[in-house]
This record gives C-alpha cells, sequence and structure tokens, in this order.
C-alpha cells in the first residue's frame, strides 16, 4: 500500500486536498470536498492509501497571532484527532496561500472564468501548503 501525506486547505464551505506521491517529493493538488463531509471523505481514502501525516494549513495574521478563521480549523483539528487518532497532524502557516495559489492558477493558462471557481483554489492551496511543509523536511532527511 502507498504511504503518502495529505494536505488540507480547511474552509468553512470547502476543503482543498492535496497528496504527495510516494517518495513524498511532491505535492498534488487532489479533490475539494465539501466541509460537513471531508472526515467521510478521508476515512475512505485512509482505506485504499496508508495516510503517514495531515499537514493542515493554519490561518495566522500578520502579526504571527491565528485569524479570526483559526476557530473554525481548531473545531476541525478536533474531528481529524477523534476520528484519526493514530496519523500525526503538522499545522502549516497558510499565509498568502489563496494568492499563490491563485497566481499559479494564472502562471499556468488557466482561463479568467475558471480561476473564479472556487475549488480549483482550494486544491492548489492544499498542494502549496503540502509542498511547502515536503520541502522543509526535505532539509531535515
Amino acid at each position: 500500500m502507498d504511504i503518502r501525506i495529505i494536505g488540507i486547505d480547511y474552509g468553512r464551505k470547502r476543503v482543498g486536498l492535496a497528496v504527495s506521491d510516494p517518495l513524498r517529493i511532491f505535492a498534488s493538488a487532489l479533490e475539494t470536498v465539501p466541509s460537513a463531509k471531508i472526515i467521510d471523505y478521508l476515512k475512505t481514502y485512509s482505506q485504499n492509501v496508508q495516510v503517514e501525516r495531515f499537514v493542515v494549513g493554519y490561518p495566522m495574521n500578520m502579526n504571527n497571532k491565528p485569524s479570526e478563521a483559526a476557530k473554525d480549523v481548531n473545531v476541525f483539528l478536533k474531528q481529524l484527532q477523534k476520528h484519526f487518532p493514530n496519523i500525526p497532524v503538522t499545522l502549516e502557516d497558510e499565509r498568502f496561500t489563496s494568492v499563490l495559489a491563485h497566481r499559479s492558477l494564472i502562471d499556468s493558462g488557466v482561463k479568467k472564468m475558471d480561476r473564479r471557481d472556487k475549488n480549483a483554489v482550494d486544491k492548489v492551496s492544499a498542494a502549496l501548503i503540502l509542498q511547502t511543509y515536503l520541502d522543509r523536511k526535505d532539509f531535515e532527511r
């Protein structure tokens, strides 16, 4: 069974997901799931793939304090811990990921109407969150 790391960009309405490659070097956008269905989605996903870790984007303000949206993420983190007690969770600063995701879509030639699709932005944001973690871990090997 493949071992993967899952990147999560949690939002009140939608959750962007990304997954690492088996060598845990690259992050790829995976899916956007309604927030109410994220735990069920992750349970189903983890039946087929061994999840080594969750990397969750954590919303911070410029003063390094959690933003207002952190309250929603904290509730989600409790659910994640309850349903996946044996999978470690790493928090990753998600400042600017939506801006970078939007820029990435522009740079990759995605049409303007398609860039308005929040699902695409959420998936790419999750991939950026996960890639930041993977890049940092690469130096620690």
